[in-house]
């Protein structure tokens, strides 16, 4: 087994893991834990099957050989990577985040147990659930969306909002069958800005994904002004704000610690981000960091 990685796994880490696994001589792969263990399994199994470095597969569909079958068990409920063919790794030099995709990094199988997301502590299971979230309010309105998407979509918003935080077995389940659907609907149509401004922010400081998301969405959604947003609610954005404060998440970048003169730096760091490419409106971060902060 291997779980020599962090919160954001980096190009380091995959290749500690290439490492081992070509070792054993291996035949399959199993990922069994939250986003950062199933990211980091495909990245292993790019490198493995295909060779070179996890750089070399940046973008979509640059694996050139087959790659070996994966196994995916979430042990959370969140970033919905058990649903996708894309694994995001931080380059360890420059701490940028690498969207590496591929059809064939595809989990084979995928198995949904909710009891595993049982024990999860409050703080991950606050920022696992939001990171779910995010992807179904962001997915909503990307311009790449389909009807196929939008089915997803739904079907993850049906869930997610009413079961977020709570323990019950029929929450559970929710829960993570939402985030399963809200990364199919990721997978067909991408993300947007909030995704990519929240990037910067764990590339320079290492905060959390799910925290800062929970800051820059509600200002994205007010920022967009889409009226696709009112069929989730007709505030989404102080709905969104109410659940991520209940949630014990944090409400403003000055909170987070980030300097305010730093907005500028971030923003363009941001607008280099892929998912910006897919937001409704053109982005502009330093826009959407100033109401944040």
């Amino acid at each position: 087994w291997f779980a020599d990685f962090g919160a954001n796994p980096d190009s380091n880490s995959a290749e500690r893991g290439r490492a081992l696994a070509a070792d054993t001589g291996i035949d399959s792969i199993i990922a069994l834990g939250g986003g950062s263990s199933l990211d980091c399994a495909k990245a292993i199994n790019f490198l493995l099957t295909n060779g070179g470095s996890i750089r070399d597969y940046r973008g979509y569909g640059k694996a050139r050989k087959p790659m070996l079958p994966m196994i995916g068990i979430p042990t959370t409920a969140g970033t919905g990577s058990e649903a996708q063919s894309y694994a995001v790794i931080s380059d360890a030099e420059t701490k940028t985040k690498m969207a590496c995709g591929d059809p064939k990094a595809a989990f084979a199988v995928t198995i949904l147990d909710p009891e595993l997301t049982r024990t999860v502590p409050a703080s991950v299971r606050a920022a696992s659930g939001f990171d779910a979230i995010a992807h179904a309010v962001e997915t909503l309105v990307t311009t790449r969306r389909n009807s196929l998407s939008l089915s997803f979509t739904r079907g993850a918003w049906k869930r997610l909002p009413h079961s977020f935080m709570k323990t019950d077995d029929q929450s559970l389940e929710e829960m993570q069958v939402g985030a399963y659907l809200a990364g199919l609907a990721i997978e067909n149509s991408m993300l947007g800005a909030a995704h990519a401004c929240a990037n910067p922010l764990t590339k320079n400081y290492g905060i959390v994904h799910g925290p800062a998301l929970a800051v820059l969405l509600p200002h994205v959604v007010r920022w967009n002004a889409c009226r696709e947003y009112s069929e989730f609610h007709p505030d989404l954005a102080a709905f969104l704000r109410e659940l991520a404060s209940d949630a014990g998440l944090p409400s403003s970048l000055s909170e987070l610690g980030v300097p305010k003169e730093d907005l500028p730096r971030l923003s363009k760091e941001a607008s280099e981000q892929w998912t910006g490419r897919f937001n409704p409106r053109p982005l502009n971060a330093m826009e959407i960091y100033e109401c944040a902060w």
